[in-house]
């Protein structure tokens, strides 16, 4: 009499069952096979260190135990993408992300995937050809998003570390910390000190610091320059590196900033200085409100007269010492022409009368005192510098 079959008792046996067992048989060749190809086709591959090469071997090995527990589940939903994860990359997940990018990942995927399938005819069973490569394309798709999100995970709590690490060299920097412990901090990060440095502060865009340093970090690879961020408060501090143009690099990175003023400090030759730059930013950024319609971004120099009003001193001793002082030491009467020129509303020939002078030597000398301070007193805004700078000079003539 033929053996009844029950429903139950087919149901209970795991499709591809005969292919399930021909697969444990050469779990081991395959995994080994894999590897082989990989030391073939792939030139990085055959580069790695034995132990880096050892790790993937292990993946791999573990690769082919899930794709057993997940055929013997017939790829259902309780074989989770994050259970094919965790078991698949368990092996060596941090070592695999260190060493290995997620595109060599992809290659690797791709190059066990190619030998499984070429094994097809050997690995299945008789009439479980088609199905057995349905089932292997399914599973590859799972193992790259798994392995996309065993990365993803890496780069983000990479990205948290290095948003802190940042944030303390911002800090240190801003507090003029020693050259020391900003060079340590930097070499955390793999900066390269590309010169000339130069720092930028502006107001934060809001929302998470993270996504506010990565579209800051995406500026600068266009510009081509370093650089390293930190949020404080609502402001965004920016050190740029390899700057040739600071101002100019700044407005290509200006995207990343909140609405309101950005201001660039002076370029320094190393980032060990970079803490004088520092300074002049965030002292312009918060004696820009004077300047209404000062351009984005502005130099912090340019900001000295609103800066010194704000009682920035440094501001003070550059207008004391480079306009007042050297207009005092070039003499020929410039000091003079400069006090009667305001004096009678900036009218040349007011300036000449008073003076008794030809009205062309009033124009040589204030074409002197351009020449001499870089502030011309025929420009407006020149002018507002060269009244501070004379009040500043007379205030304190010791200085």
């Amino acid at each position: 009499m033929a053996q009844k079959v029950t429903p139950g008792a087919a149901a209970d046996k795991p499709p591809l069952a005969a292919t399930l067992r021909r697969i444990e048989q050469r779990a081991g060749a395959l995994a080994t096979a894999s590897v082989s190809r990989m030391d073939e086709t792939l030139p990085w591959f055959r580069a790695l260190p034995a132990d880096q090469r050892s790790w993937v071997m292990l993946v791999a090995q573990a690769g082919v135990r899930s794709l057993v527990e997940w055929l013997r589940s017939g790829g259902a939903a309780a074989s989770s993408p994050q259970e094919i994860s965790d078991e698949v990359f368990a092996a060596a997940p941090r070592a695999l992300a260190r060493s290995i990018t997620l595109t060599q990942t992809v290659q690797l995927i791709k190059v066990t995937i190619d030998v499984a399938e070429s094994q097809v005819r050997v690995l299945a069973a008789a009439g479980e050809e088609e199905a057995l490569t349905t089932a292997i394309l399914k599973f590859s798709r799972e193992i790259a998003f798994s392995a996309a999100r065993v990365y993803a995970r890496a780069a983000e709590s990479r990205g948290t570390w290095d948003a802190r690490l940042q944030a303390l060299l911002v800090d240190a920097l801003l507090r003029g910390d020693s050259p020391d412990v900003l060079a340590s901090r930097a070499a955390a990060l793999g900066w390269a000190d590309a010169p000339p440095v130069a720092v930028v502060v502006g107001r934060s865009p809001g929302g998470d610091i993270t996504a506010v340093l990565h579209t800051v970090y995406r500026a600068a690879r266009r510009a081509r320059i370093e650089v390293i961020g930190g949020v404080h408060g609502d402001r965004l501090v920016v050190v740029m590196g390899g700057a040739l143009d600071p101002l100019a690099t700044a407005e290509q990175l200006a995207v990343s900033f909140g609405d309101g003023p950005i201001v660039v400090g002076p370029a320094v030759p190393s980032l060990d200085q970079a803490t004088e730059s520092a300074r002049a930013a965030l002292a312009g950024f918060r004696a820009a409100p004077a300047w209404p319609g000062a351009p984005v971004p502005v130099a912090a120099d340019a900001l000295l007269p609103e800066r010194a009003l704000a009682g920035d001193l440094e501001a003070r001793r550059a207008l004391r010492h480079d306009a007042y002082g050297a207009v005092l030491r070039a003499g020929g009467g410039l000091l003079e022409t400069l006090d009667a020129f305001f004096s009678t509303g900036a009218v040349l020939e007011s300036a000449a009368r008073e003076l008794y002078v030809h009205p062309n030597t009033v124009r040589y000398r204030l074409k002197r005192i351009a020449e001499v301070t870089g502030l011309s007193p025929l420009d407006g805004r020149d002018a507002f510098a060269l009244r501070m700078a004379l009040a500043i000079g007379r205030l304190d003539p010791a200085g």
